[in-house]
């Protein structure tokens, strides 16, 4: 199987709709051993979670807004397992008023928010487990491509593009130890997240007109965790610092193809020869 003996950490999961779930779902059924982590009151979800997952799946505590859980997690797995061969970073999250349409607006403590939550823990997570992961490894970070400016999604539109830098330099500094970091981006899904954005839906119907494979927010969360498995597998082993695209081909057509085109005036031809002077 494609993960058969690797041991993952899977940040994340909050219910069985999270995209973090199916990565674990399929990682379980591909022959990994995989701990999720959760924090606060919201960490009863994961672990309801994890059962349906896998009876006795463990989640480790991890917030990661507080500094001390990093080095407490590093310690917990080198405890339980002694090593990590991959992990999914699956983590976001920017206030109401860093997003839709108010980024003129948007205060300085709610883009570091942002910033910390969805970009910064990409760095911590990876010093975090690089100690373990001594026979190499993958981390995976979940993306939403912004080479481009999205009309909704504001400061975190920032952040994952800050994220994007933030996979190149991991992959040139953990490279040398055998470690690959790559970005996943994902075309919009349907998920717990997705509904804290406003304008969601309109993105999400908008998408599979474009998309040459079609696109379903709510079908194509399988086809995003497949990928994602591939990448924590030994398969892509030396594919680093990239942002691989499982977005049905949006990222690569400029404009939705055109169903209809209207015939010339009667006397144009269709093609006209360009004149000359």
């Amino acid at each position: 199987m494609l993960l058969q003996g690797k041991k993952l950490l899977i940040t994340g999961v909050l219910t069985p709709q999270s995209l973090a779930f199916g990565v674990a779902e399929h990682a379980i059924a591909q022959g990994a051993e995989v701990i999720l982590t959760g924090f606060g009151r919201a960490k009863s979800l994961t672990e309801r979670s994890a059962k349906r997952l896998k009876p006795g799946t463990e989640v480790l505590e991890l917030d990661v807004t507080n500094p001390a859980h990093f080095p407490a997690l590093t310690e917990a797995l080198r405890q339980k397992w002694g090593r990590v061969d991959g992990v999914l970073h699956a983590i976001a999250y920017a206030p109401e008023d860093a997003l839709g349409g108010n980024f003129l607006n948007t205060p300085w403590e709610s883009a570091q928010t942002a910033f910390r939550i969805s970009t910064f823990s990409v760095k911590e997570l990876a010093v975090a487990c690089a100690p373990l992961m001594t026979q190499g490894g993958s981390i995976v970070a979940l993306d939403f491509d912004n080479r481009q400016a999205w009309p909704i999604y504001d400061w975190m539109g920032v952040c994952k593009a800050a994220m994007e830098a933030t996979v190149r330099y991991l992959a040139r500094d953990l490279g040398p130890r055998g470690i690959r970091v790559n970005a996943l981006a994902a075309g919009p899904l349907a998920t717990v997240a997705a509904k804290g954005i406003p304008g969601f839906k309109a993105l999400a119907q908008y998408w599979g007109k474009q998309a040459p494979l079609g696109w379903s927010d709510k079908d194509s969360h399988d086809h995003v965790a497949k990928t994602a498995c591939a990448l924590l597998s030994d398969w892509l082993s030396s594919t680093t610092g990239e942002m691989i695209h499982v977005d049905g081909g949006y990222h690569a057509v400029g404009a939705p193809p055109v169903e209809t085109v209207e015939a010339p005036p009667e006397g144009v031809p269709a093609n006209p020869t360009p004149q000359e002077g």
